[in-house]
């Protein structure tokens, strides 16, 4: 930039670079998306095709983005997971989060025929808010994801139970409601079983445990392939078996 009796005003920018030695999280949420459910008639309680298209929106991010060591998402909120030594963008949390929200949300616009031929994108488009977040320890990391995984079963748990009595049992959504009120999750599946023989062990892993995507372990010099996982990413399971993803090092 070149220098001139203008540039003072540079001073007047707030520093935002987020600390060295810290894991950095970039979550998005969709803005608005309880309307955009209902003006393109997804289905209730999972539509399948808005899940696999926020899922392949995420895969073009850690492409594009090669300093992201994973995301994980459900419903619409998806979270990135920088490599713990990633200096891009200075770590500038305004920047990093603005690159991260804008990509997500073209690339969503953009794909959003190949999930839904039948339904054109109309505006107002779909768009998304976003926000960073410093992990100080892997282990808070971990707690952190763990923590969007239940949130994804508590929630789709209860809409799950509570489309079923409203599109097979004929309940009002308000009678819905109060009937699950106060329930807790043994409740809830003795409902699913007993009313509508669902056995809720059998619902598909995207809906009751989210995606997480990550590049599959390669060669160096060779570039991995991205992997869509529903499983649980709470226990040591997961991170035992890919102590790469965390490593903490990014390579070309």
């Amino acid at each position: 930039m070149a220098n001139s009796s203008y540039a003072y005003v540079r001073a007047f920018e707030s520093p935002d670079s987020l600390p060295l030695g810290n894991i950095i999280a970039i979550r998005l949420d969709g803005r608005g998306f309880t309307s955009l459910t209902k003006k393109y008639h997804f289905t209730k309680p999972n539509d399948a095709r808005a899940l696999n298209l926020m899922n392949s929106c995420a895969a073009s991010l850690l492409r594009s983005i090669p300093e992201i060591a994973l995301a994980y998402g459900q419903s619409d909120e998806y979270t990135f997971i920088f490599h713990e030594d990633t200096t891009l963008f200075g770590r500038r949390s305004s920047k990093l989060v603005s690159t991260v929200v804008s990509t997500f949300t073209a690339e969503y616009c953009l794909q959003w025929k190949v999930f839904f031929p039948d339904r054109e994108l109309e505006r107002p488009f779909p768009t998304f808010d976003g926000r960073s977040v410093c992990y100080p320890k892997r282990k808070v990391l971990r707690d952190a994801l763990a923590w969007r995984q239940v949130d994804c079963h508590v929630n789709n748990l209860y809409n799950t139970v509570f489309w079923s009595l409203v599109l097979r049992g004929k309940r009002t959504n308000r009678e819905a409601e109060e009937e699950l009120k106060g329930s807790d999750s043994a409740k809830k599946n003795e409902i699913l079983f007993r009313e509508f023989g669902v056995n809720y062990n059998n619902e598909p892993q995207m809906f009751r445990k989210g995606t997480t995507v990550y590049r599959e372990k390669r060669e160096k010099g060779k570039k991995g392939e991205m992997v869509f996982y529903h499983g649980d990413i709470i226990q040591d399971g997961f991170w035992d078996e890919h102590p790469e993803i965390l490593a903490g090092v990014y390579e070309e």
